[in-house]
């Protein structure tokens, strides 16, 4: 057994995983807004309650809307600002009193995902977030690409491909400080932008893809941009990776047009005459974090360094 915990930016939770991917205890708090020190110490508590249910020292795996920065080990690129520059793994260890391991929470996705997911058959994983930010992670062989700058699978602070950008009215600003990346199309925010672009009016992801359900044209007309966005960015990444399987997670993983369209818009822009890599939802959706954080311990990282 062991403990994973998902440090989300509205939620925190935790859980005890069998070996076998069964959830045997859960517990889930609300995350304390934007205060380091109360979210420190809701983590560590949710890890303390969950060693309790057992007779000995569980593993702990934390996945956090972040990384780390190495050498100086502070965290960076976290959508939780209170996080960003916060020795978060050295205060948790020093407060729990033994070794964890931490991971970006798009990362915990993938390698739930690809040990009992819908990448539990395949090679190379791509585990993707479209939700509030945009991240991904790259599993190989269920084991844990991080890469030399601890940065694989950020392919959401890359910039739009020329193919996708000719899709949007004008530049968009992203929250790190560039201009175009990709997470500012993909993400709610960049979905609601573009829809705000074609009808002049204000709405949130949810309610654009409640809208093109029910078939409202201007929602699916939006929503259909979004699909040819999504798989523009996606050949890239195709191209360089080529994965067996490409997991969406996050808040619009759930748009059901996502599986039908996007498969056929890839066509024109993979390098290659048949496309193998499939477009999978996620086993386990918002669950997927705590799962995976449990599985750190079991994926050795493939650094480079």
């Amino acid at each position: 057994m062991r403990i994973g915990v998902d440090l989300g930016g509205t939620k925190i939770e935790g859980i005890i995983l069998a070996d076998t991917g069964s959830v045997i205890e859960k517990i889930r708090v609300d995350t304390p807004g934007e205060q380091y020190q109360a979210t420190l110490e809701a983590v560590c508590k949710i890890v303390d309650q969950l060693q309790a249910h057992s007779s000995s020292l569980l593993s702990v795996g934390i996945g956090t809307p972040g990384t780390l920065s190495l050498p100086s080990e502070l965290m960076k690129n976290c959508n939780s600002i209170c996080l960003n520059g916060q020795p978060l793994q050295k205060d948790i260890e020093a407060s729990l009193g033994y070794a964890i391991r931490m991971e970006n929470d798009a990362n915990c996705f993938a390698l739930s995902e690809a040990h009992f997911g819908a990448g539990k058959d395949s090679g190379t994983v791509f585990g993707v977030i479209l939700g509030t930010g945009t991240g991904g992670g790259i599993v190989v062989n269920r084991q844990l690409l991080t890469g030399a700058n601890h940065i694989a699978g950020e392919w959401g602070h890359n910039s739009i491909p020329h193919s996708a950008h000719e899709l949007i009215a004008e530049d968009r600003t992203c929250y790190c400080g560039r201009r175009n990346c990709i997470e500012t199309v993909l993400s709610g925010r960049g979905l609601s932008q573009t829809f705000s672009e074609l009808t002049a009016r204000q709405l949130e992801a949810i309610e654009i893809a409640r809208l093109a359900e029910s078939g409202e044209k201007a929602a699916i007309d939006c929503i259909q941009r979004y699909c040819q966005q999504l798989a523009r960015c996606l050949a890239t990444v195709i191209n360089v990776v080529d994965p067996d399987v490409i997991i969406l997670g996050g808040g619009l993983s759930n748009i059901a047009e996502l599986y039908r369209a996007v498969p056929a818009y890839l066509q024109d822009f993979v390098f290659t005459d048949v496309i193998h890599t499939r477009l999978s939802p996620p086993g386990f959706g918002d669950a997927s974090g705590a799962r995976g954080a449990a599985c750190l311990w079991d994926s050795v990282r493939a650094n480079s360094s």
